[in-house]
């Protein structure tokens, strides 16, 4: 017997997806004519013009990504709400962001996270370091998590292969993101945040029309158990008792409330304050109110995915509890493929059973559009690292059209790379998708987590301390995740096998373990090695955010002493001036080496006129410029710099009362939920 949907998309279902690839596509070449695209800055960082609504719904686009249309709703079906805890503590990770984190990177004067710790401690290895250890963690939680999730819509709703599906993702969402930059990410990021959101709510609202309100919900989601439970003599597909409460067994449920907590906090802390998919959007911005204003917008969005995914995803369950919640492994592979559990299918079910023609499309659009959004945003973020973090390191004397090719290039790299982990994951975490990322958050994220925070609240800590802090976490946590996936967690029913020592202690609490093990060693080793300069905490931290970081250039160095020269945007600071061979050589050569590095050759990213005419036209493709003079943007940068660290260091702005109150009631806010679904 087979449990799969018949339902099939339409001809209108087709009208409607077409035309949402029409409008996506024109929103995409007028943003690329709108802004420049064809320098560093106008790729990277759009040109830093972004107003607070596209940075905020931008924002809130690249997080809910087609992964919490699947796995937030998948989540839902199997175990409740606890999951929401992650969503709704994001309020106060984006008001951190916006008041606290976002200061600091713009008196630091960084286009990446990665460049922020060169600017803070002084060294090249923690740099590296963090840039490489952020794209092993693109590549196992963020892109083969979205273009597996989004390739089980298609597969549900057009009954392709899924890699079929996957191969068709990759191609859509590399094309906007290798030809835009991340001005059309942004603006395709704002329209598809308006289809997202209109499109869930109608599907929510026949939700519960469907199942009688939220009474008849709580009611249903306990009777939604599936006939074919495994041998019929265990509680394998059962719900949960305490599916909708938020606080749960601190020893023996799925998700102790301590460890959530805490876990929480410190994933949350990482994802929305130090990873360069959210702050490099943030970084766009034209002021820092704009910033902070785009902050807000994001956190009065994270308030729905409790009602516009998850209460969706557990009345799917109730609907159809034999196939969204099965149990057998036989069973759950006729159902959806993976003998892990079928709850993933939970929001495509609804979608391909309860929308009317045309409507169908419409959601089939609100998939694409979180697909798209989740994967363009993680595409030119990782992009940005490796070429402004590890390319520029290679190639010190890169044009900027040479790095805008090998930004794009790396993105195709990524999607492919990404999508060959996919079979690994998905035999992870008894097949659902959100475990499978918040397991691997909890190895991966809290060294990042613990170093950020330590670099910029305490001055005292030093490149020796944070690099081994880092270091050290990075190995631990490592470690973990591949004994996790060497001892599986069990299917329902099986024997538990693992070793006492790996199954013992949750991922919740070893997160809590991993981030205190990491600030323990980065303040242990700064204490007993030397403290930084005072001139390298100017603008790196919160205490100094309101100096301007001061960046200074070698012009000469012999064997009794070095030369150094401030450069435009501050005067040197004299501690530098007493710099000597011997306590500061280091420092120095990779001053000089940054000096040499960030100087713009005199045909840096120009294309001269005399090309052949189809070479220019592949060029405008690539948006890049063609003109005799260089493209030599540094005078525009500052003077961008300048503004952003004026607004920082601005003791009164027009609209700071009323962000202010904003940030209070969201907070106010974030308090009732929690207790409300305790």
């Amino acid at each position: 017997m087979t449990y799969s949907s018949d339902v099939r998309l339409e001809t209108w279902d087709y009208v409607v997806i077409c035309c949402y690839f029409a409008l996506v596509f024109a929103v995409g070449i007028w943003s690329m004519c709108r802004t420049s695209h064809g320098n560093v800055g106008g790729y990277f960082l759009a040109g830093r013009n972004m107003s607070w609504w596209p940075v905020g719904l931008s924002l809130y686009a690249s997080n809910i990504g087609s992964e919490h249309f699947i796995g937030l709703a998948g989540k839902g079906a199997a175990s409740g709400i606890v999951s929401y805890l992650f969503e709704i503590n994001a309020i106060f990770c984006l008001l951190m962001l916006g008041w606290v984190f976002l200061p600091v990177y713009i008196s630091s004067a960084v286009y990446t996270i990665p460049e922020y710790l060169k600017k803070r401690f002084g060294r090249q290895r923690l740099r590296v370091c963090l840039t490489i250890y952020a794209l092993v963690i693109y590549i196992f939680l963020k892109v083969s998590v979205d273009i597996y999730a989004g390739a089980i819509f298609i597969q549900q709703a057009l009954r392709w292969d899924l890699y079929l599906s996957i191969a068709f993702i990759l191609g859509v969402t590399a094309l906007f993101t290798v030809a835009g930059g991340l001005s059309a990410v942004i603006y395709m990021d704002s329209l598809q945040s308006f289809i997202m959101v209109g499109g869930s709510i109608a599907l929510s609202v026949l939700s519960f029309i469907e199942i009688g309100g939220y009474d008849a919900l709580e009611e249903e989601y306990m009777k939604a158990i599936p006939n074919t439970t495994l041998y019929g003599n265990t509680s394998c597909g059962y719900p949960r008792e305490d599916a909708f409460h938020l606080v749960r067994d601190p020893l023996d449920s799925d998700w102790p409330f301590p460890g959530l907590l805490f876990r929480s906090s410190i994933i949350s802390l990482w994802y929305w304050c130090a990873d360069q998919v959210i702050v490099q959007r943030a970084l766009a911005s034209k002021t820092l109110p704009h910033a902070r204003g785009g902050t807000v917008l994001a956190s009065y969005l994270k308030i729905t995915p409790l009602y516009l995914l998850m209460f969706p995803g557990m009345i799917s369950r109730a609907l159809w509890p034999d196939e969204v919640a099965c149990a057998d492994p036989d069973v759950c592979n006729e159902v959806c493929g993976s003998s892990a559990g079928c709850s993933n299918i939970a929001y495509p079910k609804l979608i391909l059973e309860l929308m009317p023609e045309g409507l169908r499309g419409m959601m089939m659009a609100v998939m694409l559009s979180a697909l798209m959004s989740s994967l363009t945003s993680i595409f030119n973020s990782a992009s940005t690292v490796f070429t402004l973090d590890v390319w520029k390191r290679i190639r010190r004397r890169a044009k900027e059209a040479e790095l805008i090719i090998v930004g794009r290039i790396f993105v195709v790299l990524l999607a492919g790379v990404g999508a060959l982990w996919i079979p690994v994951m998905m035999s992870q975490e008894g097949g659902q998708l959100m475990e499978y990322v918040w397991a691997l958050t909890s190895y991966l994220s809290p060294p990042i987590t613990s170093l950020f925070l330590v670099a910029v609240f305490w001055p005292r800590a030093n490149e020796q301390g944070s690099f081994w802090g880092l270091t050290v976490g990075m190995v631990v946590g490592l470690v973990r995740m591949i004994l996790s996936f060497i001892f599986p967690d069990p299917l329902c029913g099986e024997e538990d096998t693992r070793p006492e020592w790996v199954s013992s202690l949750h991922h919740s609490y070893f997160s809590l373990v991993l981030f205190t093990l990491c600030v323990l060693i980065i303040v242990t080793v700064s204490l007993c090695t030397d403290p930084l300069p005072e001139f390298k905490k100017h603008g790196t931290t919160f205490f100094t955010r309101h100096e301007l970081y001061e960046e200074c250039e070698v012009t000469s160095a012999d064997d009794t002493g070095v030369t150094v020269t401030a450069n435009k945007l501050t005067d040197l600071h004299p501690d530098m001036k007493k710099a000597n061979n011997n306590s500061h050589q280091m420092e120095l050569n990779d001053l000089k080496a940054d000096t040499n590095h960030d100087k713009v050759p005199d045909t840096d990213g120009a294309v001269q006129s005399d090309q052949s005419q189809w070479q220019r036209t592949m060029y405008w493709i690539c948006g890049l410029k063609v003109s005799h003079d260089r493209d030599d943007n540094t005078e525009e940068k500052e003077a961008q710099i300048r503004q952003l660290q004026q607004e920082t260091n601005a003791k009164k702005t027009k609209w700071r009362h009323v962000l202010n109150a904003n940030a209070i009631v969201l907070l106010i806010l974030e308090i009732a939920i929690i207790v409300y679904y305790r």
